[in-house]
């Protein structure tokens, strides 16, 4: 691979956010950026694990800016109270990094009344993300495109997604077992990146009025060992048999898909809005999955999401 994260430009006087930022993936997506001059926000459920990752780094990077942003992704109160906060304090958003997530785990229903894995990996990033836009699209206004992104985490996993992709008669699925309802989250992150790729991306409205540009992507960051693999049902099993293949991949390799799309000066406006595979391969894998190229079932889930959301109170 080309890219290798020692590669990242200055990013002194940048601002990102890494939800999920503690462990695994996220604690070197925010080690890397911090590295490179970065002030960055960890997003974190737990103060004390927040806390104690944030100072594991600054063991290594004494000069480290990063803050601490408590986030749980189960309760949308929290999300939003997270956004009003960084909104409060900062002036310019530069990276977004929805990275936090979980794996098919046993059924649960959130306090909002939603499926967990639909919950925590989708809609709760959607509100965060919707929250912090308007910022965002400031803070390019007086930038050059490319300048302000947002990188989605997705895997894989999409493809195990059931026939139509996404079931609005059902979106808990809770006869469809752990890893259906795993494939649905991670589709929905899919086509979220295709949405907001066509309403803020080269070429869109927003670009073209002068609005803002804002680029996107949607990246699996490969078979990664970390707590998402090990809480999962059958996930130990399952990545130690991958891991005598050489395929499972440490949290730190995991990192430099997020690192490229994020903050990456190799990263291309035409590469905005795709599907980021292992190691920067373009578009959909070796595998076929129609519903992570279907524009209308996008747009469907678009106006599902907003409706309920707003419905619901999430959104001023």
């Amino acid at each position: 691979m080309a890219f290798h994260p020692d590669s990242l430009p200055n990013l002194d006087g940048k601002t990102f956010i890494v939800t999920g930022g503690n462990s695994g993936i996220g604690y070197h997506t925010v080690a890397y950026l911090a590295k490179h001059g970065a002030h960055v926000y960890m997003g974190s459920r737990s103060l004390g694990k927040g806390n104690t990752a944030i100072a594991d780094i600054k063991k290594a990077q004494p000069s480290a800016r990063i803050a601490l942003l408590q986030m749980d992704l189960m309760d949308l109160t929290s999300v939003v109270a997270a956004a009003k906060r960084f909104l409060a304090v900062e002036t310019a958003l530069h990276g977004l990094i929805n990275n936090a997530g979980i794996m098919a785990t046993p059924f649960e229903i959130s306090k909002d009344g939603h499926e967990a894995q639909w919950q925590t990996n989708y809609l709760s990033h959607w509100v965060f993300t919707e929250h912090l836009l308007p910022l965002m699209l400031r803070t390019v206004q007086s930038l050059a495109p490319g300048s302000v992104r947002i990188v989605n985490i997705t895997s894989s996993g999409h493809l195990g997604a059931q026939k139509g992709g996404i079931n609005f008669n059902d979106l808990s699925i809770k006869d469809g077992g752990p890893w259906g309802r795993y494939a649905q989250s991670k589709l929905a992150n899919i086509l979220h990146t295709k949405s907001l790729h066509k309403e803020y991306g080269p070429g869109s409205s927003s670009a073209q009025k002068g609005q803002g540009e804002i680029w996107i992507s949607a990246v699996h960051p490969g078979i990664v060992q970390s707590n998402l693999s090990a809480s999962a049902k059958s996930g130990p099993s399952m990545y130690s048999v991958l891991g005598l293949f050489g395929l499972v991949w440490p949290p730190d390799k995991g990192s430099w898909n997020s690192l490229f799309c994020a903050a990456s000066q190799n990263f291309k406006a035409e590469q905005s809005g795709t599907y980021i595979d292992v190691f920067k391969r373009l578009g959909e894998p070796w595998w076929e999955n129609s519903a992570a190229k279907d524009d209308k079932l996008a747009q469907r889930l678009e106006e599902w999401t907003r409706q309920v959301m707003c419905t619901d109170g999430w959104l001023p």
